[in-house]
Order: C-alpha cells, then sequence, then structure tokens
C-alpha cells in the first residue's frame, strides 16, 4: 500500500527499549519496514486492516520472509581467456 504524504497523518512514538528491540528484530526477520509493522499493529488493533496470508504464513513460521537482495562477490576468478558462456555445456551455439 503506499501512502502519499498529504493523505497520511504523521505521528511521534516513543517505545520501550524492549519494544524498540522487538519491532527492529521483527522488520529484520520479516523483511518490512518498522513504519509497515507500526501501521499495520494499529490498523489491527483498530479493526481497520486485515493480515494478509504472507504476513500470518511468515509470523507463523511456515515460511521464511523475503530476503533482501545481496550482491555477493564471484566464489571463483576464471583463467585468462575463459569466459562464462565457455563452460556451459550447450549445443545450441
Amino acid at each position: 500500500m503506499r501512502f502519499r504524504y498529504h493523505d497520511v497523518m504523521a505521528t511521534n512514538l516513543r517505545l520501550t527499549e524492549e519494544a524498540a528491540t522487538a519491532l527492529r528484530a521483527a522488520a529484520e526477520k520479516s523483511g518490512r519496514s518498522q513504519q509497515d509493522l507500526l501501521r499495520e499493529a494499529v490498523d489491527r488493533y483498530l479493526g481497520l486492516g486485515e493480515v494478509s496470508d504472507r504476513d500470518r504464513a511468515v509470523a507463523t513460521g511456515l515460511v521464511r520472509a523475503p530476503a533482501r537482495f545481496v550482491d555477493t562477490a564471484a566464489d571463483i576468478e576464471l583463467p585468462a581467456g575463459v569466459r562464462i558462456l565457455d563452460l556451459l555445456d550447450r549445443g545450441d551455439r
């Protein structure tokens, strides 16, 4: 869900250290932002929103949260003059 600046209310929220730590951990585990988790919690408390099947499955541990993209370094270095394409066993060249 996208929010536009003038369509939402901004607020400051002061959490206990325990709640802040739990919120950070939940955001990291779910791959969602802390802000998104707080919006969902407020909506759920007020009876305004519904939890998606995906979020319910992640929360119960049935599936892992989507992972963020991480660019990794190459595991091997090819010898000079060798291309990855040369290593593929393809008969359509």
